[in-house]
């Protein structure tokens, strides 16, 4: 049952119906926080929107500009670079964090090591026949882009924090939101950067 809410709370979310057809806010934050009434209340305050998810909320896919400036003027601010200087980690720990859909669920034991899940909506190594669409294709991501220093940079942002690359992003803030580690992410950036990983061959 509680699935199911939390499906149905999605389409609403997600609708592309015109403003005027679609539920109030309101109506749809108290529907999705009354699917968490029993949850413990560290469950229940993740599902309040911070200022950046409030604002998305609100403008769906028409963000002015004005509000996305805004949104990546703050999220910006709290991306944290690596703190040694050093960018890339092992391409063949990022593949497992790449491929690894666990951690932050209800389901998970305590100390669950949580991953990015990439799979679900990108296509990384072109020899993987199983990955979502949602996002763009990573295949070949570091060769197209001649490795270039500033690339990499620009995608750890992206990873860190993706509101502060693409206003209203799908995609999680995986460092902002203490999904993945520094060392995580310096992982993941090797699986996309290392000239030997697979994603570029």
């Amino acid at each position: 049952m509680r699935i199911l809410a939390l499906v149905t709370a999605a389409a609403l979310l997600a609708s592309p119906a015109p403003a005027q057809d679609r539920p109030a806010q309101s109506l749809v934050d108290t529907y999705v926080k009354s699917t968490f009434g029993k949850t413990p209340p560290e469950w229940q305050a993740r599902i309040t929107p911070d200022e950046t998810l409030a604002m998305c909320n609100l403008h769906r896919n028409e963000v002015p500009t004005a509000v996305g400036d805004a949104i990546l003027a703050r999220e910006l601010a709290r991306v944290k670079f690596p703190a040694d200087g050093a960018w890339l980690g092992d391409w063949k720990r990022g593949y497992q964090v790449a491929n690894n859909g666990r951690g932050a669920q209800f389901s998970d034991p305590p100390g669950t090591v949580a991953g990015g899940n990439c799979f679900a909506c990108h296509q990384l190594d072109p020899k993987e026949l199983s990955y979502g669409t949602l996002g763009p294709s990573l295949a070949g991501y570091g060769r197209d882009r001649k490795y270039a220093a500033e690339d990499i940079r620009l995608a750890w942002i992206k990873i860190y924090n993706a509101q502060a690359a693409v206003p209203c992003s799908n995609m999680p803030r995986f460092g902002t939101n203490a999904v993945l580690n520094e060392q995580q992410i310096k992982d993941v950036l090797a699986y996309l950067f290392d000239p030997d990983s697979p994603v570029n061959k």
